[in-house]
């Protein structure tokens, strides 16, 4: 059977997204925005930039309006010393679609911007049509230890090795190998599976200000001892909203596991885990990406924002009969929510 990675789309003529500049509160932001339709939002993941989406962009551009921006600190936007905590790029994410006049949205979120995603469906619920989490963050602590010890002030300054001459075209000559092998018999296994990816996120921070936006991104989620953000205790705010999950059964940066917990703490949701996909399942296996986004948001009705039903949400809280899944699963889900170190935010 083929690699997931060789199942390639179509190219859509004449489809290329293109960056666009805004300023807000005096930083340029850049994005990509394409097609005409409801609008979808989606934010990329640590390190990557909106880049990362462009061969379903296209796509999902014949019935969508598609918003994709490069989070502050990544990408083509400036890169201040300023918050970049899921909160702050939250808020910037409500003052880039309102600049744009965009009132609501589906949000798509990978890895950290599934944290994103997820505060932004917290924080600005009325605006938020359906949420799509894919390799989320922000579930529970456990993350790949390289994300726990790049968080260390002096392990993360090996980064800086790779402004040395060369570096760079020593980890993407080693990235290009393993991509090759992914895509024959000898495959090296789910450990370097996202290797091509991970190496392309790395090619972008050398630059000081990217590898010092990066850091400061890394240290407001994650620490030695993992993510220090969950959102499991609000998970029951999104009863009413359409959620779907996306994850790979390979992936070891946020371990599919993850997905059934919050499967499990948000009620109806629905879980897709792709076989044979890692980190980043949109980019392993695009066309099936697409087959179950697009018929999730052919199936599911735009969530009509009930501020008192909310209030009454957040008066009553979370209850045990609202997690489902089995015992284990049920009591992780309890103990991650129970835990004395969740984020306040």
């Amino acid at each position: 059977m083929s690699s997931p990675r060789t199942r390639k789309l179509r190219p859509v003529p004449d489809a290329e997204p293109k960056l666009i500049f805004r300023t807000i509160h005096g930083y340029r932001r850049a994005f990509r925005m394409a097609g005409e339709g409801p609008a979808l939002l989606l934010i990329h993941g640590i390190g990557d930039n909106s880049e990362t989406w462009n061969a379903i962009i296209p796509h999902l551009a014949q019935n969508h309006t598609v918003i994709a921006p490069d989070l502050l600190g990544h990408g083509q936007s400036d890169k201040p010393r300023a918050d970049y905590s899921v909160a702050a790029y939250a808020n910037g994410m409500r003052d880039l679609l309102s600049v744009l006049g965009v009132d609501h949205v589906t949000v798509i979120g990978h890895s950290l911007g599934g944290g994103v995603a997820m505060q932004f469906s917290y924080q600005f619920p009325h605006m938020v049509d359906r949420l799509v989490l894919v390799s989320s963050g922000g579930v529970t602590k456990d993350v790949h230890p390289l994300l726990r010890l790049a968080s260390v002030p002096l392990a993360s300054e090996a980064v800086k090795l790779l402004r040395l001459p060369g570096a760079m075209s020593v980890v993407r000559l080693a990235g290009n190998l393993i991509g090759k092998l992914n895509t024959t018999r000898l495959r090296p296994g789910a450990l370097l599976h996202d290797t091509p990816d991970l190496v392309r996120v790395l090619a972008g921070l050398p630059d000081p200000t990217a590898h010092e936006a990066y850091l400061r991104t890394l240290r407001a989620v994650v620490d030695w001892r993992g993510q220090v953000v969950t959102m499991l205790d609000r998970c029951y705010l999104t009863e009413n909203l359409p959620v779907l999950l996306v994850w790979g059964d390979r992936d070891v940066v946020i371990p599919v596991s993850h997905a059934h917990l919050a499967h499990s703490a948000m009620p109806g949701s629905r879980l897709s885990v792709f076989r044979g996909a890692g980190h980043f399942p949109f980019r392993d296996d695009p066309m099936h990406f697409l087959h179950v986004l697009e018929e999730f948001l052919a199936s599911t009705p735009c969530l009509e924002f009930d501020e008192t039903r909310w209030r009454n949400f957040l008066i009553a809280g979370v209850g045990e009969d609202m997690i489902t899944g089995n015992a284990s699963t049920r009591r992780a889900v309890l103990g991650a929510m129970g835990a004395d170190e969740r984020s306040a935010t």
